[in-house]
């Protein structure tokens, strides 16, 4: 038996067509701008990768070399054995991580009961404690560096780690503070309203009923606070005196000389010193993942 199509119909086959091709090219267009962005991201981290494992001769060579030919632990043996600026790498390293940590513990306290308030409270001033948030975090680091100088120094912390914690803790508080303010106005009131109800005080109501909640929130600002604290350099290089005191970002300025760069031992200890960024961040990963699914199944 034979068909026929009316014009209506096949008008609308022929759009139908169109349209899918669009849809398949839109979504072509998209899978290779993802690849770009994610080449333009990856190929620096594998640069420095394979670069500390190549030979001097390799480095230095005018040809393009993707790979390393003859593989060699030449200049992470000597970043290890010779240290940096008189000092052995893990004292960086040990330096960078009480920094960082100490600025995620901490801001994590000051961040969480600061969005708590500002979530939960109406208070004089609400909105314009909002707003300054956001006007802090657009304020260049740079900008701060002398005022931060100077009350550093009279508060006595110059030239200490904990100084540095402090100063770290300032540039990423407003940021986590706004996240975090998200996670907490997220949360039903009713939930805290049926602990109170059930005879549950405050702390507990915040500790077994808002915390488990806001935390996959807390990770996530936790990780931002880490890698900011870690990476940081200007204010480390202002803040900081002493050698022994660097971190690791500090320290890796003394494989640049005036007449010379050891592009082997800087690649090396860059290397190494992203380790411990991944280690945080696959500990974390975990935590906020399942903090996610159980907020959505008490939500």
């Amino acid at each position: 038996m034979t068909t026929f199509q009316t014009p209506g119909r096949s008008g609308q086959l022929q759009a139908g067509r169109k349209l899918k091709q669009r849809k398949q090219l839109g979504k072509f267009g998209l899978n290779t701008a993802a690849v770009v962005v994610f080449v333009f991201a990856v190929f620096p981290v594998y640069w420095m990768v394979t670069t500390a494992f190549k030979s001097s001769e390799q480095i230095f060579t005018t040809d393009f070399i993707p790979f390393p030919t003859d593989p060699t632990l030449d200049h992470v043996k000597r970043v290890f054995t010779e240290g940096v600026a008189g000092h052995s790498i893990w004292r960086y390293l040990l330096n960078s991580s009480i920094v960082a940590l100490g600025t995620v513990l901490i801001g994590a306290v000051f961040s969480l009961l600061a969005a708590t308030a500002v979530a939960r409270f109406r208070f004089r001033g609400r909105a314009s404690f909002l707003v300054l948030l956001l006007i802090v975090q657009m304020v260049p680091g740079e900008a701060l560096l002398i005022p931060l100088f100077i009350m550093v120094r009279r508060a006595g912390l110059y030239d200490q780690l904990f100084g540095l914690i402090v100063v770290n803790i300032a540039m990423t508080l407003p940021f986590a503070i706004w996240m975090l303010r998200t996670f907490v106005a997220a949360v039903p009131r009713e939930l805290e309203e049926a602990a109170w109800i059930d005879g549950a005080s405050r702390f507990t109501t915040f500790w077994r009923v808002l915390f488990p909640l806001v935390a996959p929130g807390l990770v996530a600002t936790s990780i931002f606070s880490f890698i900011t604290a870690w990476n940081e350099f200007v204010f480390a290089l202002t803040l900081i005196n002493d050698q022994g005191t660097y971190t690791m970002p500090v320290a890796l300025r003394y494989f640049v000389s005036q007449r010379s760069v050891d592009w082997g031992g800087i690649m090396a200890a860059s290397t190494l010193m992203t380790i411990p960024v991944i280690i945080f961040f696959l500990l974390v990963q975990r935590r906020m993942v399942s903090g996610l699914v159980a907020g959505a199944v008490k939500g």
